[in-house]
Order: C-alpha cells, then structure tokens, then sequence
C-alpha cells in the first residue's frame, strides 16, 4: 500500500558511513559471465527477506556484459518509503546484510565479506532511475562502454583513500556518459 507522503517522516539529514572510511585493495576483473547468476542469487535472498520492495534490479558494472569491473555486486531496491525503515532495514540485516550507509534518500546495506552492495532507493527516487539509465546505456552502447573501462583502467592502480574517492574519481566520464544517455 502506498504511503500518504503528507504523514512521512522526515529523512535522515547527514550522511553515517557505519564504520567509517575503509581502505581497501581494488581490483578491476574481467567481465564474469558468472555474474548474473550471483546476482540471481541474491535477488532471491532480498525478495525473501522483503516481500514489499517494488523493484529489484542488478546495477553497477557487473550487470553490463563484457564491462570490466571491481568483484563486487550492485544491487538496487526501491521502497515505497525509504523514511520507513522498519519496512525493509531489519529484514535485510535479518538476512545476513549489514548497514553501512544511511544518507539523505539512499541506504545501503552489504554482505559480511564486502562483495555484495544492496542499495535502497526510494521508488521515483532520481538517483535510482539514474542509475538504472546508466546500466541500460552501456549495455547498449559499446563506445560508452569501452570508454567507462578504460577509465576505470586508468584509475584503479592510483593510491585512493578509500573507495568511495576512487568512485569519486570516475565521476567526470560518467556525467559525460550520462548526459548522452539522457538525449538517447
């Protein structure tokens, strides 16, 4: 049942990185065509956990074939209320997940051994459909693709903090990648 967004809570106004910064080696793999069944795997897990999220939905590099990525799992939910936390958190940190973002309109949860992000959008949310848009234009447009790769080549041997500064790195060529993507 949708909410009445009149009644909502307000969202969370800062950013808790539940653990704080991590340093981490990053390592880009070849594509995996292993991917999507690990992916299946824990859309079946979420699904379980859930029963209520609107959407789910493979993200990020390893759901665009023939993409080099880093070994870890993107997965996008969306959530009538993403201020409702008691509708999903539990459940998924019930299914072996562990919180490590509460932000404004974006949660995430991962697995214990750092390879699985489930992130937790609102439905709607502009960020989530971004994201979405993303996926789809790479996955359709090799010279974009190849384009993505080899930034990240070109990246991911630098000395980063952390990775949310790599990520940070790739951010010019994907607001490039996205503005084609938009007229597309």
């Amino acid at each position: 049942m949708p909410t009445d967004r009149s009644s909502r809570r307000v969202d969370v106004t800062t950013v808790e990185l539940v653990g704080g910064t991590e340093k981490g080696d990053l390592v880009l793999a070849d594509y995996d065509p292993n991917w999507p069944g690990w992916y299946a795997s824990h859309e079946r897990r979420v699904a379980t956990a859930l029963g209520t999220a609107v959407q789910i939905e493979h993200i990020g590099s390893t759901s665009v074939p023939g993409l080099a990525a880093k070994p870890i799992l993107d997965i996008l939910v969306t959530v009538e209320d993403i201020t409702a936390e008691e509708d999903y958190l539990d459940q998924l940190l019930d299914a072996g997940y562990e919180l490590r973002v509460r932000e404004p309109g974006h949660r995430m949860v991962r697995t214990p051994a750092r390879d699985v992000h489930v992130h937790i959008h609102e439905v709607g949310d502009h960020e989530a459909l971004d994201l979405l848009s993303f996926r789809d234009h790479l996955r359709s447009e090799p010279g974009d693709r190849d384009l993505y790769e080899r930034t990240k080549r070109a990246l991911i041997d630098q000395d980063w903090a952390d990775m949310n500064a790599y990520a940070g790195g790739k951010t010019a060529v994907i607001v490039e990648i996205m503005e084609r993507a938009r007229k597309s």
